[in-house]
């Protein structure tokens, strides 16, 4: 077993997954079948004869006046029911609604992590359903849920067993809330995503989500995300727009269990029960109203130019870890994650230029916790604002095969007060984003994710194929290489590589 002191500044250092994650682009989301309206031309009765000039002017002949005033007879000269306006012309009313509509997904996936050590990393299989209607034209709804299973966790004798338990079984709640109208006014009660941002692939302006962050940013968006329980009220006035947004009990990042692959603070080894002892459970906010999360989102059009501006007081969704006295003479201290009281402030602008969509998006963080590497701070932890920024170009190649899509971001994390030097996860300075995606045929897409940060951030390289086998199923087989120095934030995941496969059907 190593001794404390060779890996304890290490532990120290790795601590917190700080501020901006960075999730999958091209995943096939949540697909549920479509029940437009459709009301064709009634059969024309017996007795009309369309090619009258009477009829193709007026839409009656003199056949149809006859019926409308008595009854018809048959071949035989049988008396029938009089015809009534709908019988002659259909009825105006649209077809009913269903009263709602099902749907959702079953998900496939097994993992193999190459790096050393070796191991079946996953083995999940997922069934996401949903439900939405509406109630009397007035009020709509929507209910969904999801369940996990891993066989790996299942089974496997790889993890630690607060590893195991934590991810072999699990049940998610979806979006739940009813959506109503009250003039220019809407609103949404329930669980509910809040998706503040629109760059690709990159969590910047998304400031209120929570997210599942066991997998690291690896997964689908749409399986990262977690709804938040809020009250939203939404007003539109022409080509304006304004939303507020409360959280009385905010939800919050899920982080896994010491010895997990992506725990944010990487053990020696996964094996190290020892060490997973140093690391306590997440030290939640009290549910009270003080503690509860708000804020607005405004945006609107100017010469083409969406543009918006936000602001939001809550815990950060992502905890930090404090440094805390154990009482226990042989193991001094012990890791706690905490959530820090924050206010965030931003703005985002977008515009289609043609071929190029241009998107930008900036975040002014205040309060959030860094941990650092120095046993002189109090808890290992210090205060610092940020400021993130991202600049994102989507371009269409014409002269390239159909569906090629080319996405370059650039983006940085500023620190100030004492800036990001001496913190334990390094992710400031300047980074960039490629994907490149296309189609070789109607069924199979390659697509390549590169993010690399040039400071000591490290990078992550996704090479992935789809496959289009049938209709609303989708085959992926890719590669997750991570890249950089132990302390980056990329690089701590140096030994995690994996190669994957994946099948899901959404109907």
């Amino acid at each position: 077993m190593m001794r404390c002191g060779s890996w304890l500044p290490g532990l120290i250092a790795l601590a917190t997954a700080i501020g901006t994650s960075l999730p999958q682009h091209a995943v096939a989301g949540e697909l549920v079948p479509s029940m437009a309206d459709s009301a064709g031309p009634s059969d024309a009765p017996a007795g009309i004869d369309a090619s009258s000039p009477r009829t193709r002017l007026f839409g009656l002949s003199d056949a149809t006046l006859r019926l409308a005033q008595g009854a018809t007879t048959g071949s035989k000269g049988d008396a029938k029911e009089p015809l009534t306006r709908d019988m002659l012309f259909g009825s105006d009313a649209a077809e009913p609604k269903p009263p709602y509509r099902l749907g959702g997904f079953f998900q496939g996936a097994a993992a193999y992590t190459y790096a050393d050590p070796v191991h079946w990393s996953r083995g999940v299989g997922r069934l996401q359903l949903v439900g939405q209607g509406e109630i009397a034209d007035a009020v709509k709804w929507k209910l969904s849920g999801r369940v996990d299973g891993d066989v790996v966790f299942a089974t496997s004798d790889f993890y630690l067993d607060p590893v195991k338990k934590d991810q072999r079984l699990d049940f998610f709640w979806g979006e739940n809330y009813i959506d109503f109208s009250a003039g220019s006014w809407d609103f949404r009660l329930g669980a509910q995503q809040i998706i503040w941002g629109e760059v690709v692939g990159l969590f910047f302006a998304d400031v209120v989500s929570a997210h599942d962050m066991r997998e690291f940013l690896l997964p689908s968006f749409d399986l990262i995300r977690i709804p938040q329980w809020a009250a939203r009220a939404e007003y539109t006035a022409g080509d304006s727009h304004v939303e507020f947004v409360w959280i009385p009990v905010p939800t919050f990042d899920k982080i896994g269990k010491p010895g997990a692959d992506f725990y944010p603070a990487p053990l020696p080894s996964p094996t190290s029960s020892e060490v997973a002892a140093l690391f306590e459970d997440p030290e939640r906010p009290s549910r009270k109203l003080a503690n509860s999360s708000y804020g607005f989102r405004a945006n609107t059009l100017v010469a083409g130019w969406d543009l918006a501006a936000f602001y939001y007081r809550s815990y950060s969704v992502a905890p930090t870890f404090y440094r805390e006295a154990s009482g226990n003479p042989g193991q001094p201290f012990v890791f706690r994650p905490r959530h820090d009281r924050i206010w965030q402030a931003g703005g985002t602008a977008s515009k289609d230029f043609g071929e190029v969509v241009l998107r930008g998006e900036a975040v002014y963080t205040k309060g959030r916790g860094h941990a650092v590497a120095d046993l002189t701070a109090a808890e290992s932890v210090v205060e610092r604002a940020t400021l993130d920024y991202i600049v994102s170009l989507d371009f269409s190649l014409p002269s390239m095969p159909a569906d090629t899509r080319l996405n370059v971001q650039g983006f940085q994390r500023v620190y100030f007060d004492g800036g990001g030097g001496d913190l334990a996860i390094r992710d400031d300075g300047f980074g960039a984003s490629v994907l490149l995606s296309t189609k070789l045929t109607g069924a199979f897409e390659p697509q390549i994710l590169w993010i690399q940060n040039f400071k000591d951030g490290g990078g992550l390289v996704r090479p992935r194929l789809n496959w289009y086998p049938a209709k609303n199923t989708i085959v992926g087989f890719g590669v997750d290489i991570f890249t950089g120095s132990s302390d980056g934030f990329f690089g701590r995941y140096g030994n995690r590589d994996r190669l994957y496969a994946e099948i899901r059907y959404d109907f």
